[in-house]
């Protein structure tokens, strides 16, 4: 689990070193982070590993919730919970735990990939920072691509005023990214709306049946709630909307 979830981090360090393209340095002490920048050894000194580190930290957490299926799961989870109408349970921090587990679950194939194709030829000196950027990034050009809806790619290349490209191969990540995370939050809240349903109607019948008999005191979802969440108990729910989560992804 340690390497799995180390995987991105590194190759992410890479992504911050090709795109300020740091110059090489002269022959330094042994590496912080293992970066050779070319085949003839140089390599970036151990300040500059330590600030681009720090870097990658304060961007990591935005990449995670951006990049990955993080940003799907997260929004059907908070749906679920408000349609169940528990309020804080499960937490935050829970739905959040559920999430990050679950996306690791999903991206750590290409975060393998990513690693195999562009950090590790870096590390042996067989590629130089630009090409394992462009080597390391196919793995998350293809999964993006897998995602992103052509319509959301077409506004993202008419603002960027980018050429049309031949292939989808031929995106840049600039123009991947902003689509994949528009089509992911389409995707989410289309997921909500519809997990949503079943639990509306119990609101209407019950505040039908409250309303009719002169239960106007009482709120009708102190009514409703324990019948939502018995309905979602006796179908398996959670086993429900986990599973067709991750069969989304896998598809």
């Amino acid at each position: 689990m340690t390497r799995t979830i180390a995987l991105p981090a590194r190759f992410f360090t890479l992504l911050v070193a090709a795109a300020v393209r740091l110059p090489a340095a002269a022959a330094q002490p042994p590496s912080l982070l293992g970066m050779n920048l070319d085949k003839s050894g140089s390599s970036i000194g151990v300040p500059m590993q330590i600030v681009i580190l720090m870097t990658l930290l304060t961007l990591l957490p935005a990449m995670i919730m951006s990049i990955t299926p993080f940003l799907r799961i997260a929004i059907v989870l908070h749906f679920l919970r408000q349609a169940l109408g528990t309020q804080t349970t499960p937490s935050n921090q829970v739905l959040v735990g559920i999430a990050l587990f679950l996306t690791i679950l999903v991206i750590s194939p290409v975060a393998a990939d990513m690693y195999h194709q562009g950090w590790e030829p870096m590390q042996n000196n067989q590629l130089s920072a630009d090409q394992a950027f462009d080597a390391g990034t196919k793995p998350l050009k293809a999964f993006l691509i897998r995602f992103a809806r052509e319509k959301d790619v077409k506004l993202f290349v008419e603002i960027s005023h980018a050429p049309q490209p031949r292939s989808a191969e031929d995106l840049d990540l600039k123009i991947l990214i902003p689509a994949y995370i528009l089509s992911e939050l389409k995707a989410g809240f289309q997921i909500g709306a519809v997990l949503f349903l079943p639990f509306l109607i119990i609101d209407l019948v019950v505040a039908s049946v409250t309303l009719s008999i002169g239960m106007v005191q009482l709120p009708p979802v102190m009514i409703s709630a324990p019948f939502k969440i018995l309905l979602f108990v006796l179908a398996d729910g959670w086993n429900l909307v986990i599973g067709s989560l991750m069969k989304g992804f896998y598809a």
